[in-house]
């Protein structure tokens, strides 16, 4: 059994992207810049911002912050957005989510500049994506990709079963990975899916990405199968400092020994994430500037 770790395959990628933005710096005179907006105070969104920026600050990125309060007005948003569209030393917008309770999170994604999601969440974005046009990929299932191809685990042929059906990883990493290249089959569940296990048990690529702690068990797996774990969950834990610890979507202890590949949660796509974002940073950076020597 093979354990497929994330930090492996992201400082892989992170010593490809230095070259490569210092190669951009030399040639166009100023960095690769990512504009991030925080509205609250969530911890989570907090973490994940910070994690953000210190990836950025390691690449050599230009890095703007712009922390809004929870009473920030959804036209005060729109109008930030707007800017940072027209701001040409911005090559990359991302509005950290959840937003609060009173703001339209689809109608600020609309609002970013097509050229500048590199979350890959503008419907333009993902319509491209669905019909095999170049676009800016979700950044957890473009990562999971990354992984699958540092590993060396053909996706031709294989039967890639997908649990769940977010915009964000399930119905993108579907969409990824039918296109021809891939030629994966593909078949994705969700919580209304009658016999689970039954259809789970005929992956040769288990994706999990359906946001419940340890759901996945042993008897859902096929032997030799490989597992893809998405899952970030926090379980109560009285033995730990912090009162909690971090589990993933698959049950590894009971799972892990029938696998072929898996990956250990937290250590494995997660990490993943943040790598992707700055690669489509630096691609936005680029397509920007060859635009603009036309």
């Amino acid at each position: 059994m093979q354990v497929l770790t994330g930090k492996e395959v992201a400082e892989s990628v992170y010593a490809t992207l230095k070259q490569e933005t210092n190669s951009f710096i030399d040639e166009h005179g100023y960095p690769p810049t990512l504009a991030v907006i925080l509205v609250g105070d969530d911890p989570a969104s907090t973490s994940y911002v910070a994690g953000k920026k210190k990836a950025c600050l390691s690449l050599g990125f230009g890095h703007k912050d712009f922390h809004l309060s929870d009473s920030t007005t959804q036209e005060q948003l729109l109008d930030l957005v707007e800017a940072l569209n027209n701001d040409e030393s911005i090559h990359g917008i991302l509005v950290q989510m959840p937003l609060p309770k009173g703001l339209d999170a689809d109608q600020v994604i609309q609002k970013i500049s097509v050229e500048k999601d590199v979350d890959g969440f503008h419907p333009q974005s993902v319509g491209n994506l669905l019909i095999g046009k170049p676009s800016f990929v979700s950044c957890t299932p473009l990562g999971v990709l990354q992984m699958l191809d540092y590993y060396k685990i053909e996706t031709q042929g294989k039967h890639v079963v997908i649990l769940g059906r977010s915009n964000i990883v399930g119905k993108p990493m579907a969409s990824l990975l039918i296109q021809k290249g891939r030629d994966a089959t593909v078949t994705v569940c969700h919580s209304r899916t009658k016999d689970l296990a039954s259809i789970t048990r005929q992956a040769d690529i288990l994706i999990a990405a359906i946001g419940q702690p340890l759901f996945v068990k042993k008897d859902m797996v096929k032997e030799g199968c490989t597992v893809i774990d998405v899952g970030i969950n926090r379980v109560d834990d009285a033995s730990r400092t912090r009162g909690y610890r971090l589990v993933g979507d698959v049950d590894y202890a009971a799972v892990a020994p029938v696998c072929s590949a898996v990956t250990p949660v937290p250590g494995g796509v997660g990490i993943m994430t943040i790598a992707m974002l700055m690669k489509n940073t630096l691609q936005a950076a680029l397509q920007l500037a060859n635009k603009e020597t036309k």
